[in-house]
């Protein structure tokens, strides 16, 4: 009789497993496809190209020269490496990543911890009055049994579910994946942190050098000023000549404000950034013009998908998608468990470890398919492989925009540099400029116009040039930052000696 109870249950099981595929097989039709990784085989012209399958050798290829660099090797200002180095121990934006670290992982060993037995210890003491017209209370009247019935007892239990189709290790593995994820968030943060901190400090740099240039050029206009008050008052020059001077005085201190309050917001933003309350920040202006760090070796296409930390996590988001797709597929098919208990229990405590008269033990095995609640399963399953799709975009999404960064800030080094070289030889030539209107003035061969507009011309090419030489720097952080440099350096272990495995 027990043999055909063990048949009759493997049959029932086999059944509902075919039944449960028969309808998971009616839903696969709208698969998501695979991600689609190609990428053209270099970033344009000068730039190295992928090489074909019969040049392939192996071996890793060569990197980017920039994205081998630390970010302390990057930069070769001291006062910026102190800036980044504070920053990437107090900013709170990024400490908020590493707790998000820590919470992933907590998950993933939660999810670890799913598939395997649970084993519980228990102790419980209770009284029991049956009714005495049931035939339990007539048995226990008959045979002296007490009305009021204490119970007492302690004992292990444990239960285990058969991981058949691979459901819990399929969870634990998304997890895995998400923890990876939010590894690779926290290095992109990274790399926007010390791309950020970089280009707001050549920012504020050149603000300095903006207000030295301004503060010289007032110099300059006052020195201009009393020389055509004497004129005029030697009948040489008119009033009006003397109010045009006194104005671009006036409109020269004014711009000196407005840079000033930018030099104060720049300076806030680099503190936020640093996690400190506003204050003095230590830079050089001589940094401006440091040689800047050579990259011009951009690496291959591929490599973007080793060096982008943002194109890592979205690879990461993708797997753990997939893997949520089985999780919810597998939700479909018989769940089977194993139940075990053992311990003692008796009405008399003075009779509670008597062994084996007060041992108890108890074990059972089961499998449970759903049958009335195969709406929310299949709607679940549905919004898995949506999320799949969605991360299949994503990921395309994220490589495409790594790929245009690289080329948008390799045209723009190009076109900055071929800039600041045009805008020195302007300057340049607007100094001789100034040095000639000067003498024409005094010997009155020109007028005090042509001596405005030249000095303002060159007061206005200075500053330009001063951008441009920020732009230029700037460039070169931004393409360091689209090739995914910055983060590489020895990183926190969030990660418990418990739970490497």
């Amino acid at each position: 009789m027990s043999a055909t109870k063990t048949l009759l249950a493997v049959v029932s099981a086999g059944w509902l497993t075919a039944m449960a595929a028969s309808c998971v097989s009616s839903l696969d039709q709208a698969k998501a496809r695979a991600a689609n990784r190609d990428m053209p085989k270099s970033f344009g012209p000068g730039t190295p190209e992928a090489p074909s399958d019969d040049d392939k050798v192996e071996g890793p290829g060569p990197l980017s020269v920039a994205v081998q660099k630390q970010w302390d090797e990057f930069f070769v200002e001291k006062d910026l490496r102190a800036l980044i180095a504070e920053a990437l121990s107090n900013n709170q934006e990024l400490n908020v990543r590493t707790q998000e670290i820590i919470i992933a992982l907590n998950e993933r060993s939660a999810r670890r911890g799913e598939y395997m037995p649970k084993l519980g210890a228990g102790a419980g003491v209770g009284l029991e009055k049956v009714g005495t017209h049931t035939s339990q209370g007539m048995a226990d009247e008959a045979t002296g049994v007490p009305v009021n019935l204490p119970d007492f007892n302690f004992g292990l239990n444990a239960s285990w579910e058969i991981d058949v189709w691979g459901k819990l290790r399929a969870a634990a593995q998304a997890a895995d994946q998400r923890y990876q994820g939010s590894i690779e968030a926290r290095n992109f943060f990274i790399t926007e942190i010390v791309a950020e901190l970089a280009n707001s400090y050549y920012e504020l740099v050149a603000l300095d050098r903006q207000l030295d240039v301004v503060d010289g050029n007032i110099k300059i206009q006052e020195d201009a000023l009393e020389i055509v008050k004497l004129k005029k008052a030697a009948a040489r020059a008119t009033e009006l000549a003397v109010q045009y001077f006194q104005a671009e005085i006036l409109k020269n201190k004014a711009r000196r404000f407005e840079l000033a309050q930018e030099r104060v917001n720049v300076e806030n933003r680099i503190n936020f950034l640093l996690g400190r309350y506003p204050q003095k920040v230590v830079r050089s202006r001589a940094d401006l013009d440091l040689p800047t760090p050579d990259v011009v070796d951009t690496g291959l296409p591929a490599h973007l998908l080793d060096n982008r930390p943002d194109v890592r996590q979205a690879a990461r988001e993708l797997e753990a998608a997939k893997l949520d797709v089985s999780v919810a597929k597998a939700k479909f098919y018989p769940s089977f468990s194993i139940d075990l208990g053992l311990g003692y229990q008796a009405f008399n405590p003075l009779h509670l470890l008597a062994t084996p008269a007060s041992l108890f033990y108890n074990v059972g095995a089961g499998a449970m398919v759903p049958l009335l609640n195969r709406s929310a399963i299949t709607a679940e399953y549905r919004s898995a492989n949506a999320h799949q799709i969605q991360a299949v975009y994503m990921f395309e999404q994220t490589l495409l925009k790594a790929f245009t960064e690289v080329m948008t800030q390799m045209s723009n080094i190009k076109n900055v540099g071929e800039r600041y070289q045009r805008q020195s030889q302007q300057v340049d030539t607007l100094q001789g400029a100034v040095e000639v209107s000067n003498l024409l003035y005094r010997s009155a061969r020109a007028d005090y116009m042509e001596v405005l507009m030249t000095r303002r011309d060159l007061l206005e090419a200075e500053m330009e040039l001063i951008e441009t030489k920020r732009n230029q720097k700037q460039a070169l952080v931004k393409v360091y930052q689209a090739l995914g440099g910055g983060w590489q350096a020895p990183q926190p272990n969030v990660e418990p000696a418990a739970d490497k495995g």
